[in-house]
């Protein structure tokens, strides 16, 4: 009897410990949940908050957005496809053009998707005959050859080829990419793909590498030549600069003559060799960057004659 006694007490006792650690579980459990629920809750507002903020600095028109991004669509047309009801924003319909819209809103007209693109670039093929220019009185502009799905109002050329040249012409309307690409401090080589009227020699590859004076006294800076193992008159020249007709000039400087001259590379992207002569194709973002690459050229000839012979 006594010994059951004493028993009572120690059991109340351990009871008593069990119930308090579970107490303290609990109120961890409770506090942590708590803690994780204010954090849930913080993030999503600041995440609406900065939406907002992001919304507010965009603050586009409607009218304006569309019109930005499909040239085949003025604002008036906006106007008039909304009172339609065939504008769409975040899958509701827009009853009004002027209204505000950011470029994460999802906006479509008739159904199609249009995705907002800040900056386009643009890889052309250019063909003989036709001016790196805006415009031109007498030939056709490589802005002529831009087909009306990728056209948007402010597409220039970044950097010139000759009107006889043909290959890699890049077209965009980031003028600060523009800039850095053609800026003298940049040096950013541009590859072509070179037939001569006559076999090269043995010292071109020297004479490049060394820097020539060409006619008028013009210094050039050093560039990369390199012979075709396969047609002792074809070879691939990398420039770090773009003077007037260098490329021509540098070979007559040599006592030879440019017969057909073709940008292949500019940095270290190079023109998709299936793309046609005066086809347009879009360079995706991520290679962007690849046009500003100073990468040292490798002397070796990695492009095949890109024409016939009578070219």
């Amino acid at each position: 009897m006594n010994k059951g006694k004493l028993m009572l007490p120690r059991s109340k006792k351990l009871i008593q410990i069990v119930i308090k650690r579970l107490w303290s579980i609990s109120a961890g459990v409770c506090f942590w949940s708590s803690f994780f629920a204010y954090l849930t809750f913080g993030g999503i507002v600041c995440y609406n908050l900065y939406k907002k903020i992001v919304r507010k600095a965009f603050a586009m028109r409607l009218d304006k957005f569309v019109s930005s991004q499909r040239n085949d669509i003025s604002r008036s047309m906006v106007r008039e496809l909304c009172r339609k009801g065939q504008v769409t924003v975040n899958g509701k319909v827009a009853k009004a053009a002027d209204a505000k819209v950011s470029e994460n809103d999802i906006v479509a007209v008739k159904g199609v998707e249009i995705c907002y693109k800040k900056f386009v670039y643009i890889m052309m093929n250019k063909p003989q005959g036709v001016v790196c220019s805006t415009r031109d009185g007498e030939s056709k502009t490589v802005l002529e050859l831009v087909p009306p799905e990728m056209f948007r109002e402010g597409l220039f050329p970044a950097g010139r080829l000759d009107k006889d040249t043909e290959g890699f012409v890049l077209l965009t309307d980031d003028g600060t990419l523009a800039h850095r690409m053609l800026s003298p401090k940049t040096h950013v080589p541009k590859t072509y793909f070179v037939r001569l009227r006559d076999p090269w020699q043995e010292n071109y590859a020297q004479a490049f590498a060394e820097g020539m004076t060409i006619d008028g006294g013009e210094k050039c800076l050093p560039a990369e030549f390199s012979a075709s193992v396969n047609c002792p008159d074809e070879c691939t020249v990398v420039l770090h600069e773009g003077k007037y007709h260098q490329v021509k000039r540098m070979f007559e400087k040599l006592g030879n003559k440019v017969v057909f001259l073709k940008r292949i590379k500019i940095g270290e992207l190079p023109l998709d060799p299936d793309l046609p002569l005066g086809s347009c194709l879009e360079i995706m973002h991520k290679d962007v960057e690849r046009l500003l690459t100073t990468k040292s050229f490798e002397c070796c000839l990695l492009y095949t004659s890109p024409s016939p012979r009578d070219a």
